[in-house]
């Protein structure tokens, strides 16, 4: 058995060095200085009484009592203990329980020593989710219409991605503890496109998941649903009916019901830990690539009472060429197109809040004491943040880790992303003071697919950096040992070397919204050999493997949902990554 360094408080008593700072999370502008600590910003933290509160260091609360050592390894619920797999090869598959992912050890950036398991001490144990993309399906600003030329343009799982991301949650707070170390799971990071249309109904569903409440994934018309998939058009699955649409000459099944299921009030027990927030580029723009706040004829199409829901081919290719080539990053030519074909457009029920939120708004929300759930306060964010209008903060893990959360998306538009000079230059700063403890990144772009240097709009004469540009700065500091992120919806881990020894793993996780929909648990060990080991655990939702196509209750439909990703026309197969890219542990030099 490992021994593992309690991280959070118990009756007996814990060691200062293991207590999460949980709520001790301190928003940081451009400039604003660093220090971690309460005092340093105005972020609220709501722990005047948590360890170190009054001794000038950040503020730690404890999220789950400490079992008794000593701690033992929980897989339970993990993709080590099983899978959800699909029956047959062709047609609509069913899934069942299929085989857990074994875990590779990782060597590339250090060899692990033998005996390492009996020496190590656990560091911190934390969750990370990632492209929820809760959809507000009959918004009309959604572009379901290009599946006319592309089938992956719309997804027959859409409607249930609240039931899916509740299920998540649950699975989150059902585990007792990490599944190497058996410490207690501290926090859980999102790292953003939590939202998918920009819309302030999704924003609102994705506060509620992750902190309680009840929700009713539905806007318009309060008594039905309005949107593709009862309009009768074979491009779309049609649950009720009975036209012989694209889907089921796939073997979709017909589902009485279904839509009435999906949108029907549900309920959220929120985690049971407390949880940060990470931003995406859905969260950010309309539609994840359109900086067009403020353009109200826009706002006036996403509120109003008229959606478009089919399109030729040919114009569909046009629109879509335009998004994928960046030609209209401020969404002109996507509002000219839409006022093009009101006379195609279909009537629904107007509702304000489809509207797109800010920025601000975005923090704002995340700032209201209705969303806070176990805290922290502001969820990383704090009215530091809204005064200068940033969307990056640290925050302490631990006395020895810290971590950073990026804002990746470029407000110029487009869905690849970027950083500003100044918020680069904050990244530098704040590894270089706290070099004595290990950090951890959290951003939603990787580094590859932070390519955009479109100039921000706020901030014309401000320089826009790469990937490759954080990539140079996280390998200048010897305390970096992850990158954690998401937005490719693909399982993937990658080494990061120097010739000076200065290394770190990139670590992207698949998302919740496409197959096979996973969460990942990651924990940093001390091995005592002069090596550290970053273990990564993936874990899929609460919801059954088998389906039954008669239970549409909240349970039922969150299956479906998993069951309907898999079997999405054109879905990729290799988002789950390969063996080396699921359960792994990835061993590097110690700095």
């Amino acid at each position: 058995m490992s021994r593992t360094r309690s991280a959070a408080g118990s009756a007996l008593g814990v060691h200062r060095r293991s207590v999460l700072a949980a709520t001790g999370a301190v928003a940081l502008s451009a400039g604003a200085g660093y220090a971690l600590r309460p005092s340093d910003s105005r972020a609220a933290t709501g722990a005047a009484t948590a360890a170190g509160a009054g001794s000038g260091e950040a503020a730690t609360a404890s999220s789950r009592l400490a079992p008794a050592a000593p701690l033992a390894p929980y897989t339970q619920g993990t993709t080590l203990a099983a899978v959800a797999a699909p029956r047959g090869r062709t047609g609509y598959r069913r899934l069942g329980t299929g085989a857990g992912w074994p875990r590779v050890v990782r060597d590339d950036l250090a060899a692990p020593r033998a005996g390492r398991a009996d020496r190590r001490t656990a560091l911190a144990a934390f969750v990370q989710l990632t492209d929820l993309h809760l959809i507000d399906v009959q918004h009309p600003l959604r572009l379901e219409y290009l599946r006319s030329t592309d089938v992956h343009a719309w997804r027959p799982q859409e409607a249930l991605t609240v039931h899916g991301a509740i299920a998540l949650v649950e699975r989150i707070n059902a585990l007792r503890g990490a599944p190497v170390t058996g410490a207690p799971l501290h926090f859980a990071m999102t790292t953003g496109d939590n939202t998918d249309n920009n819309a302030r109904s999704e924003l609102e569903w994705f506060l509620t998941v992750m902190s309680g409440g009840r929700i009713t994934p539905n806007t318009g018309d309060p008594r039905q649903y309005e949107g593709v998939q009862n309009s009768g058009l074979k491009l779309y699955w049609q649950p009720g009916a009975a036209v012989r649409d694209a889907d089921k000459q796939l073997g979709f099944p017909r589902l009485d019901g279904f839509l009435d299921a999906a949108i029907r009030e549900v309920r959220s027990p929120g985690l049971n830990l407390p949880w940060y927030s990470t931003v995406g580029n859905h969260d950010a723009m309309p539609l994840g690539c359109y900086a067009s706040h403020g353009d109200s004829r826009l706002t006036e199409l996403a509120v109003g009472g008229r959606k478009l829901m089919s399109l030729s081919a040919a114009e569909a290719r046009k629109l879509q060429d335009a998004l994928k080539n960046d030609r209209d990053p401020k969404g002109a030519l996507y509002r000219d197109f839409l006022e093009a074909h009101a006379r195609a457009m279909r009537g629904v029920t107007p509702d304000e809040r489809r509207a797109p939120f800010t920025p601000a708004e975005y923090l704002e929300a995340h700032l209201d004491p209705a969303y806070t759930g176990p805290g922290p306060v502001g969820h990383g964010y704090s009215t530091a943040n809204v005064d200068a209008g940033t969307q990056y903060y640290a925050f302490r893990i631990a006395d020895d880790v810290i971590g950073i959360s990026l804002d990746t998306t470029d407000p110029g538009g487009h869905y690849n992303g970027s950083v500003g000079d100044a918020q680069l230059r904050w990244l530098d700063r704040t590894l270089r003071q706290n070099e004595d403890a290990h950090a951890v990144v959290f951003s939603h772009h990787t580094s590859r697919t932070m390519t955009n240097t479109r100039p921000d709009p706020a901030r014309p004469d401000e320089a826009r950096r790469t990937g490759q540009d954080v990539l140079n700065v996280l390998g200048s500091h010897r305390n970096v040992l992850a990158w954690v992120n998401g937005h490719i919806h693909r399982n993937a881990v990658t080494p990061h070397a120097r010739p000076d020894g200065r290394s770190f793993w990139e670590i992207s996780t698949a998302s919740h919204v496409d197959h096979p929909q996973l969460a990942r648990v990651i924990e940093l060990t001390d091995n005592k050999d002069g090596t550290l080991s970053v273990f990564t655990t993936l874990v899929e939702s609460s919801a059954p493997h088998r389906t039954d196509f008669s239970d549409l209750s909240q349970t039922g439909l969150a299956a479906l949902y998993r069951e309907l990703s898999l079997n999405a026309p054109g879905a990729r197969t290799d988002l789950a990554g390969d063996p080396g890219d699921r359960n792994t542990e990835l061993v590097l030099r110690k700095g």
